[in-house]
């Protein structure tokens, strides 16, 4: 069923393509009707509060959105959890990550690789912790060197997703190669 309201503003995308500038709009919005306090940290918003600002948010994002984060009943959780939302690519996120350090050395902001390598660890997923403390023993010490390897692996898991698709668990195994067929007779 779509929404029968009209929105203030556009969306949020399901790529998250528009999150800067829907993120500002709920914060102006949120203020406008006075409930700009639900999304801060700590806060002490009445749950009459909470709710309200829950309904404009979720009238405010993508259906499918709506529905993964259907159990999210604080205003300021959600925020934070569309704040670290993955990005859908590596190649996206080292876009992401090259334009905001440079717009921070625009500012006079000089970006240090440990504070990439340490901002791209963060932003793993909390289900890919091990994964997270993999990457981390490797001790990479230059952002390049991570983002390689990170590339590689996602290249590496592609060509295994293309293979198990290709060859399903349970289908009859190819027959060898150098295998010849007889039938008895020689």
């Amino acid at each position: 069923m779509s929404n029968l309201a009209k929105l203030e503003f556009v969306a949020l995308d399901i790529s998250g393509n528009n999150y800067l500038s829907w993120v500002l709009d709920v914060e102006i919005h949120l203020n406008a009707k006075g409930l700009g306090d639900t999304i801060k940290e700590n806060n002490t918003a009445t749950s009459q509060d909470k709710a309200k600002a829950m309904i404009f948010l979720r009238h405010h994002l993508h259906e499918g959105l709506k529905t993964e984060y259907l159990t999210v009943k604080d205003p300021q959780v959600l925020l934070s959890i569309l704040k670290l939302q993955d990005f859908k690519s590596v190649s996206e996120y080292n876009s992401a990550m090259f334009r905001i350090t440079s717009q921070l050395k625009l500012c006079g902001k000089k970006i240090k690789d440990s504070e990439m390598l340490e901002k791209t660890y963060s932003t793993f997923h909390a289900n890919n912790v091990v994964v997270q403390t993999q990457y981390r023993e490797k001790g990479f010490k230059k952002y390049s060197e991570l983002i390689s390897f990170l590339l590689m692996a996602k290249q590496n898991n592609e060509l295994l997703m293309k293979n198990h698709e290709s060859r399903p668990i349970g289908s009859t195994p190819f027959p060898e190669a150098n295998a010849t067929s007889h039938s008895g007779k020689e």
